[in-house]
């Protein structure tokens, strides 16, 4: 008996209205009046790969609410907390994402707190040393987790150490951090010509007409080129010793393309067969049947310029060449033999299913709107993409496969013991690694 479908075969989402600001700044708006609640998103291409002075791009961010013109760091947080409003930051290689969330009820108040942070930032030199201190010591404890190794590790593999993408900055460059290089790192890329704005939830229109003041006001930059990345140089295998482990961290992958190439959403449909759910290929095999691993997973990943598809799972030690062999099986075998309709049936209802998930509320729409403003697009992009889930064929997946996943132009990362791939490691780039001891950091070979 043939199961109903349990997902939608189109979705059709709110379009963002786009007001473009004086300064030349795009405010795209959500309006939902279901919840009393608003969140405004400023994004800056403000990320670590436009950075000069390591760190600088993630201090001037995460720096923004710890001291301004006419408030202390402690001010800010006790207004924000007072008013039971949510401030978040993130930084990725490309851009910096500044969010505000607040009742309505106390949208002006938040508002004020928000002006504060993002035009009156003062970086003190004491904030900035603590910051720097703290993140020097948690860098150095993370980067004693085999995982974290093995992730720079193949980052540096796939686009080269000199590639923005692929550095690894020593955590004692926090020590030479400044605060003219966090100020300076503000003043050129937190400008209008860096910066769109997206307002979701109960916006009426004094809110509108508060957030558009406020945007409006972030003052315009020097006009200048996109820097140049260099051409990646990518190492096809790479070992990082980690003595003592008891697991193995894999990496395996290649470049491929960004998420404006036609391909790259039937690529994800390739990654999310492999590894991109509880009972996929490489979990089936790699878990259930032969017990290698808790967890493994494969995804697309997107950049700006670049995007990469990658498998990523630990593993025992002693069963490292095993797990490895495994791996590339199912990704041979992806290439080699059609799926079964009803298993790609099952992928494309996992995957609509996410994105039904994501989309519940004006805060996850504004979400996909700002990945879908990033690359281009505008929202009718999501029924678009559904649609292509929804027509992926089993002769389609294989074609990719066989496409963009042939042996050769893989990239195999390992870190773990030295024993871990006996003496199959001819050829490969090796790395040694002395574990963190806490106050006296002896990972200085490592990167």
């Amino acid at each position: 008996m043939t199961q109903p479908r349990i997902t939608p075969s189109q979705v059709e989402v709110a379009e963002a209205r786009r007001t473009t600001l004086p300064n030349g700044i795009g405010l795209y708006t959500l309006a939902s009046d279901d919840f009393e609640v608003l969140r405004i998103s400023f994004v800056f291409r403000a990320g670590s790969a436009l950075q000069q002075a390591p760190f600088s791009a993630s201090a001037a961010a995460n720096l923004l609410s710890e001291g301004s013109r006419d408030m202390t760091a402690h001010q800010i947080a006790e207004q924000l907390d007072y008013y039971g409003s949510w401030y978040d930051v993130n930084v990725d290689r490309d851009y910096a994402y500044i969010n505000f969330a607040t009742l309505s009820k106390f949208f002006d108040p938040t508002l004020a707190v928000a002006e504060q942070i993002l035009l009156c930032p003062a970086f003190p030199e004491e904030e900035l040393r603590t910051y720097a201190a703290k993140r020097r010591q948690r860098l150095a404890v993370e980067r004693a987790k085999i995982d974290v190794k093995a992730r720079e590790a193949f980052a540096r593999a796939l686009f080269g150490e000199r590639h923005p993408y692929g550095v690894s900055s020593h955590e004692e460059a926090y020590d030479s951090l400044t605060r003219d290089d966090v100020a300076g790192f503000y003043r050129r890329f937190y400008t209008a010509e860096n910066c769109f704005v997206v307002c979701s939830g109960r916006i009426g229109d004094h809110e509108l007409k508060a957030v558009a003041e406020l945007a409006g006001r972030i003052p315009r930059g020097a006009a200048e080129a996109p820097p140049a990345f260099p051409a990646p140089e990518t190492t096809h295998t790479a070992f990082v010793e980690y003595p003592g482990a008891v697991q193995s961290s894999l990496r395996i992958g290649r470049l491929l393309f960004p998420r404006t190439h036609p391909d790259f959403l039937g690529m994800q449909v390739v990654a999310t067969a492999l590894g991109g759910y509880f009972g996929s290929r490489l979990m089936q095999n790699l878990r259930e049947e032969h017990g290698y691993t808790y967890g493994v997973v494969s995804a697309m990943v997107n950049f700006e310029r670049e995007g990469y598809f990658a498998i990523a799972a630990q593993v025992g030690a002693d069963v490292t060449q095993e797990a490895l062999r495994e791996i590339y099986a199912e990704i041979e075998r992806l290439g080699a033999e059609p799926m079964p309709e009803a298993e790609l049936e099952l992928v494309k209802n996992m995957m609509t299913g996410e994105m039904m998930r994501i989309l519940d509320g004006p805060f996850g729409i504004a979400d996909v709107t700002i990945e879908n403003i990033l690359c281009g697009c505008d929202n009718t992009v999501i029924g678009s993409n559904i649609r292509r889930i929804r027509e992926m064929t089993p002769a389609g997946v294989q074609q990719l496969a066989r496409k963009y996943l042939r042996r050769e132009d893989l990239v195999t990362v390992v870190a773990g013991t030295d024993l871990c791939l006996n003496e199959e490691r001819h050829g490969w780039v090796v790395s040694k690694y002395v574990p963190f001891v806490p106050h006296e950091c002896k990972c200085k070979d490592a990167l």
